[in-house]
């Protein structure tokens, strides 16, 4: 497969994605505000935290992330490859060059934030600044330019918002269940309507999380693949992101700057030692296979 076509298939079937995202919260906050009898008035609450949570994200995400990964801004003479790379590959993405941090850190990772090319960070860790050659970093960097120029880094945000809405909205009903929360019904309503609602209401506050989750992770595997399409088109060497992921598969450390909030960031899952292997339990997985990964670069 072309890298171009590699790009469209993954931009096609993250955006079909985000749209089940939606219709799962809109149909969960339907069922939880007719089951308890407040109508659609429960639609208009995950709209309006959603709108709250996305405006904070939006403005003051990359900050809340830097501060959680205690990352130090870059210095032009003690990282000058990692300066020097980050200018070259701004150029030649036709981006402003990105804010950069370094986490002073062993373990090989790195990733992106910032709501916009303009308001750009590339953060990385002493370990992969150090120990790959010129050409690896590149790859690297213009994979974490992508996500920039891609748009990436805002729509992880937007995900994370409506994956915070569906749980808040879930443990919100199982609350007002518990307490006896709810607007009457009449008789009529009740035999015909409330049981059946109830039920379904229950099912979907204990599946509709967990389904949010996997979708966020799904996407957030999706946008890997795109981003590493997109470096390759980038720096037109392939084989520099493939060795680059191939020494940080390698790497066992774990990463102790990141937390499972900010795991999908990263270039790879930082939780090295915690790799699942069984088909299940890898619907759980922050990245795709790295194997697949170095795969697909390998043939483009």
């Amino acid at each position: 497969m072309s890298i171009q076509a590699q790009i469209r298939s993954n931009i096609s079937k993250t955006y079909v994605i985000m749209a089940v995202f939606v219709v799962v919260v809109v149909l969960a906050a339907y069922v939880f505000g007719q089951s308890l009898g407040y109508g659609n008035s429960w639609m208009w609450m995950a709209v309006l935290f959603s709108v709250v949570s996305s405006f904070a994200g939006y403005w003051w995400g990359d900050k809340v992330v830097l501060a959680m990964s205690g990352a130090r801004p870059a210095d032009r003479k003690r990282d000058f490859d990692f300066f020097t790379v980050a200018e070259n590959m701004a150029i030649a993405a036709g981006l402003p060059k990105p804010k950069l941090f370094v986490i002073e850190d062993t373990a090989m990772n790195a990733f992106a934030t910032g709501r916009d090319p303009a308001h750009a960070v590339v953060c990385a860790t002493t370990g992969i600044l150090t120990r790959l050659e010129r050409r690896e970093l590149e790859g690297v960097i213009a994979h974490e330019l992508s996500h920039v120029k891609n748009f990436d880094t805002r729509l992880m945000a937007i995900v994370a918002v409506l994956v915070g809405s569906i749980a808040y909205l879930a443990d919100l009903f199982m609350r007002s269940l518990w307490w006896g929360g709810g607007r009457k019904r009449s008789d009529n309503d009740r035999s015909n309507l409330g049981g059946i609602l109830m039920i379904v209401g229950i099912v979907l506050a204990i599946v509709t999380p967990i389904l949010a989750t996997l979708i966020q992770l799904a996407i957030s595997r999706r946008r890997e693949y795109l981003a590493d399409a997109s470096s390759a088109n980038l720096t037109r060497y392939p084989e520099g992101l493939a060795r680059a992921l191939a020494k940080i598969s390698e790497d066992r450390e774990v990463l102790e700057a990141a937390t499972n909030a900010t795991a999908h960031l990263y270039i790879a899952n930082p939780f090295k030692g915690k790799q699942f292997h069984a088909w299940f339990s890898s619907l759980f997985d922050t990245h795709p296979p790295v194997a697949e990964r170095i795969r697909l670069l390998r043939v483009m």
